[in-house]
């Protein structure tokens, strides 16, 4: 059994509409998030898609800066 571990960036969009969730563990790279709660819905999102495998997720601010750094471990075990 091989232990992978995904990495995520939340990141300010550049046009200040939201922040982008960005991984190569997502399908398609990136996602939007705009409402209000953008970064704790991109955290969570995160968390979610990862449950089976360790994850670290880190938040940055519109200087490139980490702010934020969350690890989840993968609750999931195989038998």
């Amino acid at each position: 059994m091989t232990n992978s571990q995904h990495f995520y960036e939340v990141r300010p969009r550049n046009d200040h509409r939201g922040v982008d969730l960005i991984s190569d563990a997502l399908p398609f790279g990136r996602l939007w998030y705009g409402e209000p709660n953008a970064i704790s819905n991109a955290v969570g999102y995160a968390k979610f898609f990862s449950h089976s495998y360790d994850a670290v997720i880190r938040v940055y601010d519109e200087a490139r800066n980490v702010i934020e750094t969350h690890e989840h471990t993968g609750d999931f075990k195989e038998w």
